[in-house]
């Protein structure tokens, strides 16, 4: 079906849109994806879906077109541990990839996957070149212990260039919360996912729920995937696709603060990262806690994995 046809149902404003179908869902992003439809067209779509709201069902369509589509990491002998990475540091250090370099070290394969949405912030490919750590060059497997990124681009061009439209219209779209959710490996995944408002852990978990999804859910630091330092948020685990709760969280502050570095650059931040892996600085408990859990989710087995 022709895109119009599609705007004309979830472009009707907050209560007079339809929802679409699941296989609707995957046939309009098919087509935005793939760059058949105007910029026009592409504008309507992500406005009318900022406005209504995706669906469980609208977002494992967006997801189903994206998979068919998607240049997929090759599996490997043990899960991908999947960070995905849009948001940066604004205020805080942006500490995903130490959160990274923590589980490799466990001896998993780590991917960030990402790109930068803003110009105003400090994002992971900068620290990840301060650490010596430099994009990949085209799609390979991530061997165990290894902690690669890889830009969007090189995972979808289509998918970039949606992501892109942010820096026109000012707005997120349906793209940005699609990327916290995929899973870009062939086999087996971790996907590491966070959410900043309430409602989207909800929205979120229905997603992973439905499509069957081993993952970690947590309210992250400015959007970044990783427990913050400062508190112990909430964590809830998939395993294909069963909600579990991981760690209950703990309202206010953590009595024992880490000693994060006040500037956000990326030279500092690489420097507190390599003060944590060295021992000359600890792991902050919260993001301790969270690398335990990514391990469970990596070598679990549905019916014996206990919560806590």
């Amino acid at each position: 079906m022709g895109i119009s046809q599609y705007i004309k149902e979830i472009g009707r404003g907050k209560q007079g849109a339809r929802s679409l179908g699941r296989e609707q869902a995957a046939d309009l992003f098919g087509q935005v994806v793939d760059g058949a439809v105007t910029d026009l067209e592409v504008g309507a779509f992500c406005l009318a879906m900022r406005i209504k709201g995706e669906t469980a069902e609208e977002m494992a369509g967006f997801l189903d077109a994206t998979y068919a589509r998607l240049n997929r990491i090759p599996a490997g002998e043990k899960p991908l541990v999947v960070l995905p990475s849009y948001n940066g540091a604004r205020k805080l250090p942006v500490l995903t990839p130490l959160l990274a370099l923590l589980v490799a070290r466990q001896g998993l394969p780590v991917l960030i996957h990402g790109t930068a949405t803003e110009s105003s912030r400090v994002f992971v490919p900068h620290v990840l070149q301060a650490l010596g750590i430099h994009p990949l060059p085209a799609i390979r497997a991530i061997a165990s212990g290894e902690a690669a990124y890889a830009p969007t681009e090189l995972l979808s061009p289509g998918l970039k260039r949606l992501l892109d439209v942010r820096r026109a219209v000012g707005l997120r779209n349906s793209s940005h919360s699609l990327v916290k959710l995929m899973n870009p490996c062939a086999g087996a995944a971790v996907i590491v996912s966070s959410y900043t408002h309430p409602e989207y852990a909800i929205s979120m978990g229905a997603v992973f729920e439905l499509m069957g999804s081993t993952a970690l859910l947590l309210r992250g630091t400015e959007g970044e995937a990783v427990a913050d330092a400062r508190r112990m948020p909430q964590m809830d685990g998939f395993v294909a696709g069963r909600r579990i709760t991981l760690e209950v969280g703990q309202k206010g502050t953590l009595t024992d603060l880490p000693d994060l570095p006040r500037e956000i650059d990326a030279e500092t931040t690489a420097a507190y990262i390599q003060d944590v892996l060295a021992g000359r600085k600890p792991v902050p408990t919260s993001m301790g806690l969270q690398v335990e859990h990514i391990l469970r989710l990596a070598s679990a087995d549905t019916p014996t994995l206990q919560t806590t």
